[in-house]
């Protein structure tokens, strides 16, 4: 007889596996409200990531162009205005930012890049001279590279007061990266 009920009890829970397959639709719905949920909080700090990593393009740029500009003045003994003409292969426009540089060639230049879409910073680096030895008269370049406040697509950033950078601010109200 024990045997009889052990065949019926493995017969009786074969059955069960069989007809408790699948999910039912409360568990499901509990799954998908869970996950909704992690998107909701996940996606603001995912979009702030995004903007980051455009933003971190022109950063890139403006410290290639400083560093040009540094090595141009170096040789020609003064600045460039044109992109092409310093050799790092910058494109004046991208997708996020357009790049332009004004300035005085004998004294210092503005390399800006200004944001093409208005959730990204702007971004500018000025370079100039100062005169370093006054026997000498070794003349050596400085750079600053700076970020907008805030989000703009606006195209203005440090400008030098006076004759050199010497006593120039160099980020007015922008922020100072140090490059």
């Amino acid at each position: 007889m024990k045997l009889d009920f052990q065949a019926k009890f493995l017969q009786h829970l074969n059955q069960k596996r069989k007809s408790d397959e699948g999910f039912t639709l409360i568990e499901l719905l509990v799954v998908i409200i869970i996950i909704g949920i992690l998107a909701a909080i996940a996606l603001p700090s995912l979009l702030g990531q995004v903007n980051k990593a455009k933003q971190s393009e022109a950063k890139n740029n403006i410290g290639a162009l400083n560093r040009a500009q540094q090595a141009y003045q170096l040789e020609y003994s003064q600045f460039e205005t044109a992109l092409t003409a310093l050799g790092v292969g910058i494109r004046s426009q991208t997708e996020n930012y357009n790049y332009d540089i004004s300035g005085d060639k004998a004294i210092s230049v503005v390399n800006r890049g200004t944001a093409r879409k208005a959730a990204l910073k702007s971004y500018a680096g000025l370079v100039g001279t100062v005169t370093g030895d006054s026997v000498t008269g070794e003349v050596l370049t400085v750079a600053a590279a700076c970020e907008s406040p805030t989000p703009t697509q606006t195209a203005y950033g440090p400008t030098p007061n006076g004759a050199t950078i010497a006593s120039a601010t160099p980020c007015d109200t922008w922020k100072n990266l140090g490059k």
